[in-house]
């Protein structure tokens, strides 16, 4: 039985989507009014072209089949970051934050993708209305676009199962209860809840109340868009401390903070994934602390800096406590390998994720002793269960393909003009929307000087990293389009 594609849906659903983000642009707006801003004009006329042009796609969308299939829902989740960003650069142009369209759609694509890297040579020099979109886009885009929506699609008659699957493409993804709606409704609650607390926390330090709301929302999106150039260095160690005790709880899978909060820790302390992704957080945090004391004194600012940068890197927000590109080489390469690793699955975090890394240490490992016992079944095990060759084959084409795509970008940034060794750095921190490399690129995290053409292709391996990959080669795959 044949099944054409049900692309009213395609439309309805980003209709619906779409309102969701003129709502979102509504808040920069009255910011921009709040402040008596001059971008105003330009936030009234970029919130109504995006709700006229949702009241449009609801209009081409009507009389749609309540119908999502695999198709569907890979094309929604893959479009809809495209849409977000197409609406959501319209402020940075029209107030002429960022003139050139390349700049602005930069700077939008590492919002919603959770990238950080930034085009601004000057972000203190922005306005409030500005600078809270930017904030706002990395914590809209990092607990995902679509777990949004799967927990108000419903309200339209649209269900979000499809959705969901395809927008979380790790090896495993777990439900907290039985409707998907309502384990987004909790991990938007817990996401909420997050935010606030570190936004009191910051302000109770001595941080003001506008830049401890959006250093809040880009900590708990594992974004990492500042308010000031140096990043988070302008503030003290107090307010440094806490927001890499929120780094580390951003890359921890959201179903086990939500049964932490519930009172059930064990869950997360038995956890096997959640005890790779801390421990090398701190064995990485102070294996940096050691080698800073070996070149620099201040025992207490080494393991500040140390534990920052490492829970900084591996959870992909890209925060930066201290210029790491000062240090010795040996240190800022340890710093671009934690770039690979990320946060773990079901986080906001981007990467390849431990619960990946942890079943392709085991594989390789489990290969070398069947080598030795050639007639022993010895399975590979991960939280205590045997691990399928299903999720073994995934977990081997995603490290495959991860790295293609990286020895790729490279070669595309290296023909732009990029250095080779800073070609691979960049390559590796788009992919796993870390925002900040090495080399010219480095802490700073500025990318206004990058080439035009590089850019482009940098906001294509960002979007690539936020969907994991299968997302977005599974539309230029024949058979996903065969009847």
């Amino acid at each position: 039985m044949t099944r054409t594609f049900n692309w009213r849906l395609i439309f309805k659903t980003m209709g619906v989507l779409t309102t969701l983000e003129a709502i979102f642009m509504l808040v920069p707006t009255v910011t921009a009014w709040w402040y008596d801003e001059a971008d105003l004009g330009a936030w009234v006329v970029s919130s109504l072209i995006t709700w006229l042009s949702s009241w449009w796609m609801l209009l081409a969308g009507r009389k749609a089949e309540k119908r999502v299939g695999e198709r569907e829902g890979y094309v929604i989740v893959a479009t809809v970051w495209l849409v977000y960003s197409v609406f959501g650069l319209l402020p940075y142009w029209l107030s002429g934050a960022l003139p050139s369209i390349t700049n602005a759609w930069y700077e939008t694509m590492a919002g919603f993708t959770t990238t950080g890297s930034t085009v601004f040579t000057d972000v203190t020099a922005q306005t409030h209305s500005i600078l809270l979109w930017r904030a706002l886009t990395q914590w809209v885009g990092g607990m995902g676009i679509i777990v949004l929506s799967v927990a108000i699609l419903p309200m339209f008659g649209l269900g979000g199962m499809q959705l969901y699957s395809a927008e979380v493409t790790g090896v495993s993804y777990e439900k907290l209860s039985p409707r998907i709606a309502d384990t987004a409704k909790h991990m938007w609650i817990t996401y909420i809840g997050l935010t606030v607390v570190e936004g009191l926390l910051l302000w109770l330090l001595g941080m003001g109340k506008f830049e401890a709301l959006c250093h809040a929302m880009s900590t708990i999106s594992t974004g990492g868009f500042a308010t000031h150039q140096d990043s988070v260095m302008a503030f003290g160690p107090g307010i440094q401390w806490t927001i890499a005790f929120f780094m580390l709880l951003s890359g921890i899978n959201f179903t086990q903070l939500i049964y932490l909060f519930r009172g059930r820790p064990q869950r997360m302390f038995h956890d096997e994934e959640t005890r790779w992704y801390v421990g090398a957080c701190l064995f990485s945090g102070l294996l940096l602390a050691f080698g800073l004391l070996l070149f620099s004194g201040g025992q207490l600012d080494s393991v500040r800096k140390g534990l920052f940068t490492s829970i900084s890197m591996i959870s992909s927000t890209g925060f930066v406590a201290t210029d790491y590109m000062i240090w010795p080489p040996i240190l800022w390469m340890l710093v671009f390998f934690l770039m690979l690793t990320g946060g773990a699955s079901g986080s906001t975090a981007g990467g390849m994720k431990w619960v990946r890394i942890g079943i392709f240490a085991k594989s390789a490992l489990t290969e070398i002793k069947r080598r030795i016992h050639p007639n022993a079944v010895i399975p590979v095990r991960f939280n205590g269960r045997t691990v399928s060759e299903v999720t073994t084959s995934n977990v081997m084409a995603f490290m495959f393909f991860y790295m293609v795509i990286i020895m790729l970008a490279s070669l595309c940034f290296c023909a732009c003009g990029i250095g080779f060794d800073e070609s691979i750095g960049v390559a590796v921190s788009m992919i796993g929307n870390v925002g900040v490399s090495i080399g010219q690129w480095g802490s700073s995290g500025c990318y206004a000087a990058f080439p035009a053409v590089a850019k482009w292709a940098a906001t294509l391996v960002m979007l690539i990293g936020r969907l994991e990959i299968f997302t977005v080669l599974l539309l230029f795959s024949r058979s996903l389009w065969k009847k």
